[in-house]
Formats: C-alpha cells, structure tokens, sequence
C-alpha cells in the first residue's frame, strides 16, 4: 500500500503557530536523519504526530525542529534505521 493510499481520507494537523506551538528548550533528544541512509519512504512523515516533518518535491525529509517535541517515533517507525535520536546540544 502507498504512502497515498495510507493517508486518503485521514485528517493531519498543522504545527500551532506562534510561541504557544513552539518546542522551546524543554526538548531532550532530537532526531537527525542520516540521508545516506533514507530510503525517501515516507513513513517517517506518516507517522509523526506534530506533523512536523516536511516531505519535499525529491522525497527527501526535513524536520521543523521548532515544532519537533523529540517523542522519537519517526525514529522508531523507519523501516532502514535513518534516524537517529541525538541527545539536544550534541550536534
């Protein structure tokens, strides 16, 4: 089943904006994506739950850390292990 096929018909929410939205210092780890590795599969983005990871016109990812609360599904659910959960303030 695609990446289409899995979202048609589900509701996504947008990031809230303004600082009432915003992560600010509390997050603990951050994900980092290792883009040798991505396979632009998608799932990652189907998965997140602040809706904050950006899936671009190539198919590569690019993560909002400002709207990133660092829960680490993305992570979890990436089927070749291209994201990394980085401790904040390492990278």
């Amino acid at each position: 089943m695609s990446v289409a096929e899995r979202i048609r018909g589900s509701l996504l929410s947008k990031p809230a904006e303004g600082a009432g939205g915003r992560t600010g210092t509390w997050r603990v780890y951050r994900p980092i994506v290792n883009y040798s590795k991505c396979t632009k599969c998608g799932i990652c983005w189907l998965y997140c739950p602040e809706n904050v990871i950006d899936w671009l016109e190539d198919k590569s990812v690019r993560i909002n850390y400002d709207y990133c609360k660092g829960c680490g599904i993305c992570a979890d659910v990436c089927p070749v292990k291209a994201i990394d959960m980085v401790k904040e303030g390492v990278v």
